[in-house]
């Protein structure tokens, strides 16, 4: 046998790589905890919810708690404007975001500088800042109340981050690939289809994803905006189990879940792309 196979691991390894062990749990623990509670929570009456003897734990799993919701409130609809939402602006945000931060990152053009500082001072704004404003505009152009007005604001929330991230990618990948495609005839726009978005495709599911989960989980503007029950996304939807004598905690944890699945099964299927997509975007220009 070979002797550096027999060679013991020092101590001061395993002493080093057991604390690191403990500290990711003890982060996972503490992360996945409040989920944990809200799921329990989600299977109890409402009886055991306020019992001062009640544990974390339900007495009695109540699943019809998951059923009861559908036919307590319009879930599907709920979630079928969210999926609208969170869908369309993240659309729009990227071929809005795509060519911006491709001329930001390959061309030179006078302001540039000061549309790039333009970029990153808007992402300091939070939306309730500006509800006023954004109230108006909708108002003008007739899309309040409507779950086509929701998609262009988030889009227009994103679009800042969308064009800082995709840059950073695009400015750590090298500029050769695509002068070489355009020497073999292709144009512009053809050698950043066929060429650059490939390369970038970690960084672009990536932006991807955080734009979708930005717009899923807007709650403010569309609370302000939607009035009719059709038109709600499921953040808002869901208030309808939040009534003004008691709060149904079993049934608001329940369409909680609902609400976070689906980022849950997206965050799974890019899980490979994520990081790698974070660490081009971080890429200093």
């Amino acid at each position: 046998m070979n002797e550096t196979a027999r060679k013991p691991v020092p101590a001061k390894k395993v002493i080093l790589r057991t604390l690191l062990y403990l500290v990711v749990i003890a982060v996972c623990v503490i992360t996945l905890y409040p989920y944990f509670a809200m799921f329990c929570t989600a299977l109890k009456s409402r009886a055991e919810i306020f019992s001062p003897h009640g544990t974390i734990l339900p007495v009695t799993a109540l699943w019809t708690n998951f059923i009861d919701i559908w036919d307590r409130a319009p879930m599907a609809r709920y979630l079928l404007n969210s999926i609208l939402v969170a869908s369309g602006s993240t659309v729009i945000a990227m071929l809005c975001g795509i060519p911006a931060a491709y001329a930001l990152a390959r061309m030179r053009f006078k302001g540039q500088t000061a549309f790039l500082g333009f970029v990153i001072v808007s992402q300091m704004f939070a939306p309730v800042v500006l509800l006023i404003g954004i109230y108006k505009v909708m108002l003008t152009l007739g899309l309040t109340d409507s779950v086509l007005g929701l998609v262009f604001i988030n889009a227009a929330f994103n679009q800042a981050f969308t064009i800082w991230l995709l840059r950073g990618t695009f400015m750590g990948i090298s500029s050769e690939m695509e002068q070489a495609a355009t020497i073999d005839g292709c144009t512009r726009l053809q050698s950043m289809l066929r060429v650059l978005l490939p390369v970038a495709a970690p960084g672009i599911v990536t932006t991807l994803i955080f734009i979708f989960i930005n717009a899923w989980n807007e709650y403010t503007v569309a609370l302000c905006l939607i009035s009719t029950d059709t038109n709600k996304p499921l953040t808002v939807g869901i208030n309808i189990f939040n009534g003004y004598n008691m709060i149904e905690w079993q049934y608001l944890f329940a369409a909680s879940i609902f609400a976070i699945i689906p980022v849950v099964i997206l965050f799974m299927g890019i899980e490979k792309n994520l990081v790698s997509g974070l660490a081009s975007g971080g890429v200093k220009g």
